[in-house]
């Protein structure tokens, strides 16, 4: 059982009542959370160099910064077309479709292939996923990059696995589950 408490449009407040099985044992838990669409993040894979993974130096309002990041971006321009698509069961055809799109847009690379590498969860009261793709296919556009209205991106650069670890430490990537999936894919490939 599921109730809105609360929806702006983008952001949803829930009670929820689940049951699960705890130890051989069907029990009722009842939480409050929030649930707002998901996001994309793309590890773009230079193709000359394995261990090298596309950054982009992006404007963050959050942070009132500049901050590297995995070109990426959100699913679902509303959370009604989320719950739709929820309804449908058709989540992770958007999200497939909005790897290219995103891809596209911010870094102005057409992908060729794409795999789905983890789908991040935010936590107990949050439903926020974000869907970590490898693409190591990809060409370049002849239009470039076609950025958003007040989305600020200066650039993108690949960088070593070492160079990576070091933004990670010296909190140039600031994006937390970005940095733990960053650096869990490095430790794999190493």
């Amino acid at each position: 059982m599921e109730k809105a408490i609360f929806n702006n449009g983008f952001f949803e407040f829930l009670e929820t009542e689940e049951e699960h099985i705890i130890n051989n044992n069907k029990t009722t838990i009842k939480r409050q959370m929030v649930r707002r669409p998901p996001g994309i993040r793309a590890l773009i894979i230079n193709k000359e160099d394995k261990k090298k993974i596309l950054l982009s130096k992006e404007f963050r309002y959050e942070l009132d910064k500049w901050d590297y990041r995995l070109p990426g971006g959100k699913v679902f321009d509303s959370l009604d077309d989320y719950k739709a698509s929820i309804t449908k069961g058709d989540v992770q055809e958007h999200v497939d479709k909005t790897v290219k799109k995103e891809v596209l847009e911010e870094i102005g690379l057409i992908v060729k292939s794409q795999k789905l590498l983890k789908i991040s969860h935010a936590g107990a009261g949050v439903i926020w996923d974000l869907f970590y793709y490898v693409i190591d296919d990809y060409e370049i556009s002849d239009t470039g990059s076609q950025l958003e209205e007040n989305e600020f991106v200066d650039g993108y650069v690949f960088k070593s696995y070492d160079e990576i670890i070091n933004m990670c430490k010296n909190h140039e990537i600031n994006e937390d589950r970005t940095v733990g999936v960053l650096l869990s894919y490095i430790l794999d490939c190493n």
